[in-house]
């Protein structure tokens, strides 16, 4: 696999959402959002136990590394083989953090990286210009805006091995199972570990709506203000930047501008003190086993774009 695909001759969009998916689509980008904004005055007085922490932290960092290992490092980018077991459950996982499908989520992403922060980018926040006004928008499109967006990034195009690959597009024909299994899960284990439908409700609404919006947040926020602020010790064609702030949450992604600078790169955070989670379990894989050719950080490849 390679991060941006060699053809140039099929169009960027293979199509336009119909008023239906849109209805779905803000369904599960808005509730959550919702729920978000809601947890804060229950957090202060009410409905937050030690089982819904716990499915929050189980569930977080399921889908967590289901993007970032899977989707990104992986079937983006190349960062390492993995067999077929493997391969289906990254996807598996990916989907549950209910950002988009396998095959939906690598072409945007391919695509992102073929055009970073140019025109065809579908989610930079400098298409607009640079004064405060034109960021303003600009972010607001990046964090979340560009998603309300009719266009369908060409999988043809941007992900064509992902399309040819009968197990993912399995995976992907039953992205509505995956998320409602995300949300199903948590509330039934809710349930069963109180043994009470309260201890449902609440783990359906934390470790389910509030979960999913958080990482939502999150994961934008590496398009949105990975792209905007933060140091740039490396070289890349972009306005990629480390944001240190995010580098828990997000299990490494925010080492933005290490990644632009070396997309295939297994380790995201390649200086001293950065933390990775994403890369460690990527390193437990590889001990184990379940992942082969991974791509290291080499220190000729750091030297040579680390800037003067």
């Amino acid at each position: 696999m390679t991060s941006v695909p060699s053809s140039t001759v099929k169009p960027l969009i293979s199509g336009r959402r119909g008023p239906a998916e849109m209805v779905v689509l803000k369904t599960f980008l808005l509730v959550p959002f919702v729920a978000l904004v809601a947890a804060v005055p229950l957090l202060w007085g009410w409905g937050l136990s030690w089982v819904d922490a716990a499915l929050f932290v189980v569930f977080y960092t399921f889908g967590t590394l289901g993007v970032t290992v899977g989707y990104h490092r992986y079937f983006t980018h190349g960062a390492f083989k993995a067999p077929r077991a493997l391969r289906i459950a990254l996807a598996v996982s990916g989907s549950m953090a209910v950002q988009g499908s396998v095959i939906f989520w690598v072409a945007s992403h391919r695509r992102h990286h073929a055009f970073a922060d140019r025109e065809g980018d579908p989610h930079s926040p400098w298409l607009f210009g640079t004064s405060p006004a034109a960021l303003l928008r600009g972010f607001w499109h990046a964090h979340m805006g560009w998603m309300f967006k009719r266009e369908v990034t060409n999988a043809d195009r941007f992900a064509p091995d992902l399309v040819g690959d009968r197990d993912l597009r399995l995976v992907n024909r039953f992205f509505a199972l995956w998320i409602a299994l995300s949300v199903a899960l948590p509330a039934a284990l809710g349930g069963l570990i109180t043994w009470s439908w309260w201890g449902a409700v609440t783990a359906f609404f934390w470790a389910g709506l509030v979960r999913i919006a958080l990482l939502h947040h999150v994961t934008w926020s590496v398009n949105s203000v990975c792209h905007l602020i933060g140091e740039r010790p490396f070289a890349s064609r972009d306005k990629a930047a480390n944001f240190w702030p995010l580098a828990i949450l997000s299990m490494g992604e925010s080492w933005h501008n290490s990644h632009h600078a070396d997309p295939t790169c297994a380790r995201h955070g390649v200086l001293r003190g950065q933390v990775d989670v994403s890369a460690r379990v990527i390193w437990l894989f590889e001990r184990f086993g379940w992942a082969t050719d991974v791509r290291w950080p080499r220190a000729d490849r750091l030297a040579a774009k680390r800037k003067a």
